[in-house]
Protein backbone atom coordinates (compact mmCIF):
# COMPACT_ATOMS: atom_id res chain seq x y z
CA UNK A 1 0.00 0.00 0.00
CA UNK A 2 1.26 3.47 -0.33
CA UNK A 3 2.94 4.53 2.79
CA UNK A 4 1.74 8.54 2.75
CA UNK A 5 4.78 10.94 3.01
CA UNK A 6 2.66 13.11 5.81
CA UNK A 7 4.92 16.25 6.13
CA UNK A 8 4.56 16.89 2.48
CA UNK A 9 3.00 20.31 1.65
CA UNK A 10 3.20 22.11 -2.15
CA UNK A 11 5.98 24.41 -1.27
CA UNK A 12 8.26 21.34 -0.41
CA UNK A 13 7.94 20.03 -4.15
CA UNK A 14 8.66 23.32 -5.75
CA UNK A 15 12.56 22.94 -6.03
CA UNK A 16 11.68 19.41 -8.34
CA UNK A 17 8.71 21.00 -10.06
CA UNK A 18 11.10 24.05 -11.57
CA UNK A 19 13.86 21.27 -12.43
CA UNK A 20 10.64 19.08 -14.17
CA UNK A 21 9.82 22.48 -16.31
CA UNK A 22 14.00 23.31 -17.43
CA UNK A 23 13.31 19.30 -18.71
CA UNK A 24 10.11 19.62 -20.32
CA UNK A 25 10.94 22.63 -22.37
CA UNK A 26 13.64 20.55 -23.75
CA UNK A 27 11.36 17.71 -24.82
CA UNK A 28 8.47 19.91 -26.12
CA UNK A 29 11.36 21.87 -28.36
CA UNK A 30 12.55 18.48 -29.38
CA UNK A 31 9.22 16.98 -30.76
CA UNK A 32 8.38 20.54 -32.26
CA UNK A 33 11.77 19.69 -34.47
CA UNK A 34 11.10 15.90 -35.32
CA UNK A 35 7.21 15.69 -34.87
CA UNK A 36 6.41 15.11 -39.19
CA UNK A 37 2.20 15.67 -39.13
CA UNK A 38 1.76 13.05 -42.07
CA UNK A 39 2.78 10.16 -39.54
CA UNK A 40 -0.17 11.17 -37.12
CA UNK A 41 0.06 12.52 -33.27
CA UNK A 42 2.92 10.92 -31.30
CA UNK A 43 1.88 8.31 -28.98
CA UNK A 44 4.62 6.89 -27.77
CA UNK A 45 8.73 6.32 -27.29
CA UNK A 46 10.73 3.95 -28.93
CA UNK A 47 14.42 3.94 -27.80
CA UNK A 48 13.51 7.27 -26.36
CA UNK A 49 11.97 8.76 -29.77
CA UNK A 50 8.35 9.62 -30.35
CA UNK A 51 6.21 7.46 -32.81
CA UNK A 52 3.00 7.26 -33.80
CA UNK A 53 0.99 4.81 -34.11
CA UNK A 54 -2.51 5.47 -35.80
CA UNK A 55 -5.45 4.78 -33.84
CA UNK A 56 -7.62 7.35 -33.83
CA UNK A 57 -5.20 10.00 -32.59
CA UNK A 58 -6.44 10.64 -29.26
CA UNK A 59 -2.64 11.92 -28.20
CA UNK A 60 -2.99 14.73 -30.44
CA UNK A 61 -4.22 17.24 -27.68
CA UNK A 62 -2.03 16.08 -25.10
CA UNK A 63 1.06 17.51 -27.67
CA UNK A 64 -0.08 20.36 -28.29
CA UNK A 65 -1.77 21.21 -24.26
CA UNK A 66 1.88 19.82 -23.13
CA UNK A 67 3.12 23.75 -24.44
CA UNK A 68 -0.09 25.03 -23.18
CA UNK A 69 0.89 24.51 -19.31
CA UNK A 70 4.34 24.85 -20.32
CA UNK A 71 3.78 28.58 -21.08
CA UNK A 72 0.87 28.55 -17.51
CA UNK A 73 3.80 27.77 -15.58
CA UNK A 74 6.73 29.43 -17.27
CA UNK A 75 5.55 32.70 -18.79
CA UNK A 76 7.56 31.45 -21.96
CA UNK A 77 5.76 32.75 -24.69
CA UNK A 78 7.23 30.47 -27.19
CA UNK A 79 5.24 27.70 -26.19
CA UNK A 80 2.21 29.49 -25.90
CA UNK A 81 3.15 30.15 -29.95
CA UNK A 82 3.58 26.21 -30.37
CA UNK A 83 0.30 25.26 -28.38
CA UNK A 84 -1.49 28.15 -30.38
CA UNK A 85 -0.70 27.97 -33.54
CA UNK A 86 -0.51 23.68 -33.72
CA UNK A 87 -4.23 24.12 -32.43
CA UNK A 88 -5.49 25.89 -34.97
CA UNK A 89 -3.59 24.29 -37.55
CA UNK A 90 -4.06 20.64 -36.43
CA UNK A 91 -6.68 20.19 -34.26
CA UNK A 92 -10.00 21.05 -36.06
CA UNK A 93 -10.39 18.04 -37.39
CA UNK A 94 -10.57 16.15 -34.47
CA UNK A 95 -13.85 18.67 -33.45
CA UNK A 96 -16.32 16.71 -35.50
CA UNK A 97 -14.77 13.07 -35.56
CA UNK A 98 -18.14 11.00 -34.68
CA UNK A 99 -16.22 8.13 -34.37
CA UNK A 100 -13.89 8.68 -31.04
CA UNK A 101 -15.32 9.07 -27.59
CA UNK A 102 -11.61 10.65 -26.71
CA UNK A 103 -12.87 14.49 -27.38
CA UNK A 104 -12.74 15.54 -23.98
CA UNK A 105 -8.89 14.49 -23.77
CA UNK A 106 -8.35 16.34 -27.40
CA UNK A 107 -10.56 19.39 -27.11
CA UNK A 108 -9.77 20.25 -23.44
CA UNK A 109 -6.17 19.82 -23.48
CA UNK A 110 -5.91 22.27 -26.37
CA UNK A 111 -8.89 24.46 -27.04
CA UNK A 112 -9.85 24.17 -23.29
CA UNK A 113 -6.24 25.09 -21.87
CA UNK A 114 -6.32 28.03 -24.38
CA UNK A 115 -9.92 28.98 -23.12
CA UNK A 116 -8.92 29.15 -19.39
CA UNK A 117 -6.22 31.37 -20.28
CA UNK A 118 -7.91 34.13 -22.10
CA UNK A 119 -10.31 33.52 -18.95
CA UNK A 120 -7.96 34.00 -16.45
CA UNK A 121 -6.77 36.68 -18.30
CA UNK A 122 -3.17 35.10 -18.99
CA UNK A 123 -3.47 35.79 -22.64
CA UNK A 124 -5.06 38.36 -24.42
CA UNK A 125 -8.99 37.38 -25.68
CA UNK A 126 -9.00 37.52 -29.22
CA UNK A 127 -9.72 33.75 -29.83
CA UNK A 128 -12.31 33.47 -26.95
CA UNK A 129 -14.97 33.02 -29.56
CA UNK A 130 -13.49 30.85 -31.54
CA UNK A 131 -12.63 28.16 -28.99
CA UNK A 132 -16.06 28.34 -27.41
CA UNK A 133 -17.14 27.35 -30.55
CA UNK A 134 -14.47 24.74 -30.76
CA UNK A 135 -15.57 23.48 -27.84
CA UNK A 136 -19.40 23.62 -28.18
CA UNK A 137 -18.96 21.68 -31.61
CA UNK A 138 -16.55 18.71 -29.40
CA UNK A 139 -18.61 18.52 -26.86
CA UNK A 140 -22.47 18.25 -28.67
CA UNK A 141 -20.29 15.11 -30.84
CA UNK A 142 -19.38 13.87 -28.06
CA UNK A 143 -22.59 13.30 -26.37
CA UNK A 144 -24.14 12.18 -29.74
CA UNK A 145 -22.71 8.77 -29.17
CA UNK A 146 -25.23 7.86 -27.10
CA UNK A 147 -27.13 4.17 -26.12
CA UNK A 148 -29.56 4.07 -23.52
CA UNK A 149 -29.88 1.12 -21.26
CA UNK A 150 -32.62 -0.90 -19.86
CA UNK A 151 -33.59 1.59 -16.40
CA UNK A 152 -33.91 5.01 -18.93
CA UNK A 153 -30.29 5.93 -18.54
CA UNK A 154 -27.11 5.69 -20.74
CA UNK A 155 -23.67 6.40 -21.37
CA UNK A 156 -21.32 7.54 -24.25
CA UNK A 157 -20.19 4.62 -26.03
CA UNK A 158 -16.74 3.89 -26.96
CA UNK A 159 -15.07 3.42 -30.36
CA UNK A 160 -15.88 0.00 -30.17
CA UNK A 161 -19.04 0.31 -30.50
CA UNK A 162 -23.27 1.38 -29.08
CA UNK A 163 -22.23 -1.81 -26.74
CA UNK A 164 -19.30 -0.44 -24.89
CA UNK A 165 -18.73 1.90 -22.50
CA UNK A 166 -14.77 2.52 -21.19
CA UNK A 167 -14.22 4.11 -17.87
CA UNK A 168 -11.46 6.30 -19.66
CA UNK A 169 -14.54 8.51 -20.89
CA UNK A 170 -14.97 9.29 -17.34
CA UNK A 171 -12.37 11.71 -17.80
CA UNK A 172 -13.89 13.26 -21.13
CA UNK A 173 -16.80 14.29 -19.66
CA UNK A 174 -15.19 17.63 -18.94
CA UNK A 175 -15.99 18.88 -22.65
CA UNK A 176 -20.00 18.01 -22.11
CA UNK A 177 -19.21 20.18 -18.81
CA UNK A 178 -17.53 23.14 -20.70
CA UNK A 179 -19.99 23.00 -23.28
CA UNK A 180 -22.73 23.34 -20.85
CA UNK A 181 -21.38 25.97 -18.93
CA UNK A 182 -20.85 27.75 -23.03
CA UNK A 183 -25.17 27.22 -23.04
CA UNK A 184 -24.76 24.46 -25.66
CA UNK A 185 -27.43 22.44 -26.43
CA UNK A 186 -27.17 19.21 -28.87
CA UNK A 187 -30.64 19.22 -31.40
CA UNK A 188 -31.75 16.07 -32.19
CA UNK A 189 -34.26 14.99 -34.74
CA UNK A 190 -38.07 16.96 -34.78
CA UNK A 191 -35.25 19.86 -32.95
CA UNK A 192 -35.44 17.79 -30.02
CA UNK A 193 -33.50 19.45 -27.51
CA UNK A 194 -30.80 16.91 -25.91
CA UNK A 195 -29.01 18.61 -22.97
CA UNK A 196 -25.58 17.81 -22.56
CA UNK A 197 -25.73 18.03 -18.61
CA UNK A 198 -28.51 15.20 -18.67
CA UNK A 199 -25.76 13.01 -20.96
CA UNK A 200 -22.97 13.75 -18.62
CA UNK A 201 -24.94 13.13 -15.25
CA UNK A 202 -26.57 9.58 -16.82
CA UNK A 203 -23.29 8.72 -18.05
CA UNK A 204 -21.34 9.29 -14.67
CA UNK A 205 -24.60 7.52 -13.03
CA UNK A 206 -23.96 4.25 -15.59
CA UNK A 207 -20.39 4.67 -15.05
CA UNK A 208 -20.53 4.52 -10.94
CA UNK A 209 -22.84 1.67 -11.26
CA UNK A 210 -21.61 -1.05 -13.99
CA UNK A 211 -17.42 0.32 -14.36
CA UNK A 212 -16.81 0.56 -10.39
CA UNK A 213 -17.26 -2.20 -7.94
CA UNK A 214 -18.53 -1.66 -3.87
CA UNK A 215 -17.32 -4.61 -2.34
CA UNK A 216 -21.20 -6.06 -2.65
CA UNK A 217 -21.41 -9.24 -4.06
CA UNK A 218 -21.41 -8.55 -8.04
CA UNK A 219 -19.75 -11.45 -8.40
CA UNK A 220 -16.81 -13.40 -6.90
CA UNK A 221 -13.91 -10.53 -7.74
CA UNK A 222 -16.52 -8.05 -6.48
CA UNK A 223 -13.50 -5.67 -4.24
CA UNK A 224 -14.55 -2.44 -3.53
CA UNK A 225 -12.86 0.46 -5.85
CA UNK A 226 -12.01 -2.35 -8.13
CA UNK A 227 -12.59 -0.83 -11.77
CA UNK A 228 -13.63 -2.52 -15.23
CA UNK A 229 -11.66 -1.05 -18.33
CA UNK A 230 -14.89 -1.79 -20.43
CA UNK A 231 -18.92 -3.01 -19.52
CA UNK A 232 -20.82 -4.51 -22.05
CA UNK A 233 -23.99 -4.29 -22.98
CA UNK A 234 -26.83 -5.84 -24.72
CA UNK A 235 -27.51 -2.94 -27.62
CA UNK A 236 -31.03 -4.66 -28.31
CA UNK A 237 -32.63 -3.90 -24.70
CA UNK A 238 -30.02 -2.07 -23.03
CA UNK A 239 -29.07 -4.62 -20.45
CA UNK A 240 -25.91 -5.03 -18.79
CA UNK A 241 -24.05 -8.30 -19.61
CA UNK A 242 -20.83 -8.56 -18.20
CA UNK A 243 -17.43 -6.48 -17.81
CA UNK A 244 -14.21 -6.78 -20.19
CA UNK A 245 -11.56 -5.27 -20.79
CA UNK A 246 -9.02 -3.96 -24.24
CA UNK A 247 -5.91 -2.79 -22.16
CA UNK A 248 -6.05 -4.87 -18.52
CA UNK A 249 -5.13 -8.33 -18.05
CA UNK A 250 -8.46 -9.60 -17.38
CA UNK A 251 -12.07 -8.34 -17.04
CA UNK A 252 -12.25 -9.13 -13.23
CA UNK A 253 -8.56 -7.18 -12.26
CA UNK A 254 -7.97 -3.87 -12.57
CA UNK A 255 -6.03 -1.92 -14.77
CA UNK A 256 -4.63 0.82 -13.20
CA UNK A 257 -4.49 3.54 -15.83
CA UNK A 258 -8.42 2.93 -16.26
CA UNK A 259 -8.48 3.09 -12.12
CA UNK A 260 -7.01 6.85 -12.61
CA UNK A 261 -9.17 7.85 -15.18
CA UNK A 262 -12.27 7.13 -13.01
CA UNK A 263 -10.71 8.28 -9.89
CA UNK A 264 -9.66 11.61 -11.61
CA UNK A 265 -12.69 12.16 -13.78
CA UNK A 266 -15.26 11.61 -10.85
CA UNK A 267 -13.07 14.33 -8.55
CA UNK A 268 -13.31 16.94 -11.15
CA UNK A 269 -17.18 16.02 -11.63
CA UNK A 270 -17.67 17.01 -7.62
CA UNK A 271 -15.83 20.11 -8.62
CA UNK A 272 -17.37 21.03 -11.57
CA UNK A 273 -21.64 20.43 -9.74
CA UNK A 274 -20.64 22.85 -7.02
CA UNK A 275 -20.16 25.50 -9.51
CA UNK A 276 -23.90 24.59 -10.66
CA UNK A 277 -27.04 26.18 -9.66
CA UNK A 278 -29.29 24.53 -7.45
CA UNK A 279 -31.87 24.33 -10.42
CA UNK A 280 -29.82 22.73 -13.23
CA UNK A 281 -29.48 20.00 -10.49
CA UNK A 282 -32.79 19.24 -9.59
CA UNK A 283 -34.09 16.58 -12.65
CA UNK A 284 -31.30 14.80 -11.11
CA UNK A 285 -32.53 14.60 -7.44
CA UNK A 286 -30.75 17.65 -6.60
CA UNK A 287 -27.20 18.70 -5.43
CA UNK A 288 -26.71 16.27 -2.52
CA UNK A 289 -28.08 13.49 -4.82
CA UNK A 290 -25.48 14.35 -7.39
CA UNK A 291 -22.90 15.32 -5.41
CA UNK A 292 -23.56 11.31 -3.46
CA UNK A 293 -23.64 9.76 -6.67
CA UNK A 294 -20.05 11.52 -7.76
CA UNK A 295 -18.65 11.36 -4.62
CA UNK A 296 -19.73 6.50 -4.05
CA UNK A 297 -16.82 6.09 -6.36
CA UNK A 298 -14.27 8.43 -5.92
CA UNK A 299 -13.97 7.09 -2.43
CA UNK A 300 -13.98 3.92 -3.43
CA UNK A 301 -11.33 4.02 -6.13
CA UNK A 302 -9.13 6.17 -4.39
CA UNK A 303 -9.00 4.10 -1.04
CA UNK A 304 -8.40 0.68 -3.99
CA UNK A 305 -5.68 2.93 -5.32
CA UNK A 306 -4.10 3.49 -1.79
CA UNK A 307 -4.32 -0.10 -0.58
CA UNK A 308 -3.15 -1.99 -3.99
CA UNK A 309 -0.30 0.66 -5.45
CA UNK A 310 3.19 0.01 -4.33
CA UNK A 311 4.56 2.00 -1.12
CA UNK A 312 5.99 4.69 -3.76
CA UNK A 313 2.22 5.33 -5.33
CA UNK A 314 3.70 3.66 -8.79
CA UNK A 315 1.59 1.33 -9.76
CA UNK A 316 2.32 -2.01 -11.74
CA UNK A 317 0.08 -1.60 -15.24
CA UNK A 318 -2.37 -4.26 -13.81
CA UNK A 319 -3.73 -5.47 -10.59
CA UNK A 320 -4.39 -9.06 -11.71
CA UNK A 321 -1.09 -9.08 -13.87
CA UNK A 322 0.03 -12.70 -14.13
CA UNK A 323 3.76 -12.12 -13.21
CA UNK A 324 3.52 -10.25 -10.04
CA UNK A 325 3.19 -13.25 -7.90
CA UNK A 326 6.77 -13.70 -8.79
CA UNK A 327 7.90 -10.61 -7.21
CA UNK A 328 6.51 -11.29 -3.45
CA UNK A 329 5.39 -8.84 -1.52
CA UNK A 330 5.80 -6.15 -4.08
CA UNK A 331 3.06 -3.98 -2.64
CA UNK A 332 4.91 -2.76 0.44
CA UNK A 333 8.00 -1.71 -1.10
CA UNK A 334 8.54 0.88 -3.98
CA UNK A 335 8.00 -0.37 -7.24
CA UNK A 336 10.21 -1.49 -9.53
CA UNK A 337 10.31 -0.46 -13.24
CA UNK A 338 13.44 -3.00 -13.80
CA UNK A 339 11.69 -6.23 -12.52
CA UNK A 340 11.96 -8.95 -14.82
CA UNK A 341 8.12 -9.84 -14.66
CA UNK A 342 5.60 -7.16 -15.13
CA UNK A 343 5.58 -3.66 -15.94
CA UNK A 344 4.80 -0.48 -14.08
CA UNK A 345 3.16 2.06 -15.79
CA UNK A 346 3.85 5.79 -14.32
CA UNK A 347 1.45 7.11 -16.24
CA UNK A 348 -1.34 5.88 -14.03
CA UNK A 349 0.63 7.31 -11.01
CA UNK A 350 0.32 10.87 -12.79
CA UNK A 351 -3.19 10.58 -13.30
CA UNK A 352 -4.19 9.29 -9.60
CA UNK A 353 -2.24 11.93 -8.03
CA UNK A 354 -4.09 14.45 -9.42
CA UNK A 355 -6.95 12.49 -8.67
CA UNK A 356 -6.29 12.28 -4.81
CA UNK A 357 -5.47 15.74 -4.91
CA UNK A 358 -8.48 17.31 -6.00
CA UNK A 359 -10.61 14.63 -3.79
CA UNK A 360 -8.43 15.31 -0.63
CA UNK A 361 -9.11 19.11 -1.20
CA UNK A 362 -13.31 18.69 -2.18
CA UNK A 363 -13.63 16.60 1.38
CA UNK A 364 -11.72 19.19 3.05
CA UNK A 365 -13.74 22.27 2.01
CA UNK A 366 -16.58 20.05 2.24
CA UNK A 367 -15.77 20.01 6.00
CA UNK A 368 -14.51 16.43 5.87
CA UNK A 369 -10.79 17.58 6.39
CA UNK A 370 -9.35 14.30 8.26
CA UNK A 371 -10.60 12.32 5.70
CA UNK A 372 -9.26 14.95 3.05
CA UNK A 373 -5.72 15.30 4.54
CA UNK A 374 -5.41 11.51 3.81
CA UNK A 375 -5.96 11.87 -0.05
CA UNK A 376 -4.36 15.11 -0.33
CA UNK A 377 -1.25 13.72 1.17
CA UNK A 378 -1.37 10.57 -0.85
CA UNK A 379 -1.02 12.73 -4.05
CA UNK A 380 1.76 14.73 -2.70
CA UNK A 381 3.30 11.56 -2.16
CA UNK A 382 2.78 9.83 -5.48
CA UNK A 383 4.03 13.27 -7.37
CA UNK A 384 7.05 13.60 -4.83
CA UNK A 385 8.49 10.44 -6.53
CA UNK A 386 7.24 11.05 -9.94
CA UNK A 387 9.54 13.77 -10.19
CA UNK A 388 12.79 11.56 -9.15
CA UNK A 389 14.73 9.24 -11.17
CA UNK A 390 14.20 6.90 -12.17
CA UNK A 391 10.96 8.80 -13.45
CA UNK A 392 11.56 11.86 -14.67
CA UNK A 393 13.85 11.77 -17.65
CA UNK A 394 16.71 13.57 -16.99
CA UNK A 395 18.95 12.92 -20.50
CA UNK A 396 18.37 15.21 -23.46
CA UNK A 397 18.36 12.71 -26.16
CA UNK A 398 15.03 11.26 -24.81
CA UNK A 399 12.38 12.70 -25.70
CA UNK A 400 10.13 11.94 -22.82
CA UNK A 401 9.52 13.40 -19.94
CA UNK A 402 7.54 10.57 -17.63
CA UNK A 403 9.95 7.50 -17.67
CA UNK A 404 8.16 3.59 -17.56
CA UNK A 405 4.84 4.52 -19.06
CA UNK A 406 3.43 1.75 -21.25
CA UNK A 407 0.16 2.02 -23.54
CA UNK A 408 -1.22 -1.85 -24.20
CA UNK A 409 0.42 -4.53 -22.75
CA UNK A 410 -1.83 -7.39 -23.72
CA UNK A 411 -1.36 -6.05 -27.62
CA UNK A 412 2.27 -5.63 -27.10
CA UNK A 413 2.51 -2.70 -28.73
CA UNK A 414 5.55 -1.23 -25.83
CA UNK A 415 9.23 -0.85 -26.93
CA UNK A 416 11.68 -3.87 -24.78
CA UNK A 417 14.69 -3.19 -24.16
CA UNK A 418 17.24 -5.90 -25.51
CA UNK A 419 18.35 -7.88 -22.82
CA UNK A 420 14.88 -7.30 -21.06
CA UNK A 421 11.81 -9.81 -20.98
CA UNK A 422 9.11 -6.46 -20.57
CA UNK A 423 8.71 -2.80 -20.91
CA UNK A 424 10.66 0.00 -19.49
CA UNK A 425 12.30 3.06 -19.70
CA UNK A 426 9.73 4.73 -22.12
CA UNK A 427 7.09 7.90 -22.15
CA UNK A 428 3.99 8.13 -23.51
CA UNK A 429 2.40 11.45 -24.70
CA UNK A 430 -0.58 11.04 -21.69
CA UNK A 431 2.29 10.51 -19.08
CA UNK A 432 4.29 13.15 -20.21
CA UNK A 433 0.92 15.91 -20.36
CA UNK A 434 -0.42 14.59 -16.85
CA UNK A 435 2.45 15.04 -14.66
CA UNK A 436 2.67 18.70 -16.23
CA UNK A 437 -1.02 18.98 -15.45
CA UNK A 438 -0.37 18.12 -12.06
CA UNK A 439 2.51 20.26 -11.50
CA UNK A 440 0.75 22.93 -12.71
CA UNK A 441 -1.96 21.92 -10.10
CA UNK A 442 0.80 22.15 -7.38
CA UNK A 443 2.74 24.62 -8.68
CA UNK A 444 -0.90 27.41 -8.37
CA UNK A 445 -1.62 25.93 -4.94
CA UNK A 446 2.23 26.52 -3.82
CA UNK A 447 2.41 30.10 -5.00
CA UNK A 448 -1.33 30.81 -4.11
CA UNK A 449 -2.47 31.65 -7.26
CA UNK A 450 -5.88 30.84 -9.23
CA UNK A 451 -6.81 27.64 -8.44
CA UNK A 452 -6.28 25.44 -11.62
CA UNK A 453 -9.63 23.77 -13.22
CA UNK A 454 -10.88 22.97 -16.58
CA UNK A 455 -13.80 25.45 -16.32
CA UNK A 456 -11.60 28.60 -15.03
CA UNK A 457 -12.80 29.27 -11.46
CA UNK A 458 -13.65 32.81 -10.76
Amino acid sequence: MIQIDHSLTPDHLLPAIECMWKLSAQKILSIEQTWSPERGAPVFTVQGRYTSRAWTDWTQGFQFGSALLQFDATGDERFLHIGRENTFRHMPVHLTHTGVHDHGFNTISTYGNLWRLMREGRTPPDDLHLCELAIRCSGAVQAMRWSRIADGGGYIYSFNGPHSLFADTMRTLRVLALAHRLGHVLKGEGDRPIPLLERLILHAQTTARYTVYYGEGRDIYDVRGRVAHESLFNPNDGSYRAPGTQQGYSPFSTWTRGLAWVLLGFAEQLEFVDTLDEPELQPFGGREAVREMLLRPALATADFALQNFPADGVPYWDTGAPGLWQMGDYLNRPADPFNPYEPVDSSAAAIASQGLLRLGRWLSAHERSGEGARYWQAGLTVLKRLLEEPYLSTDPAHQGLLLHSVYHRPNGWDYVPEGRSVPSGESSMWGDYHLREACVYVQRIARGEAYYAFYAPT
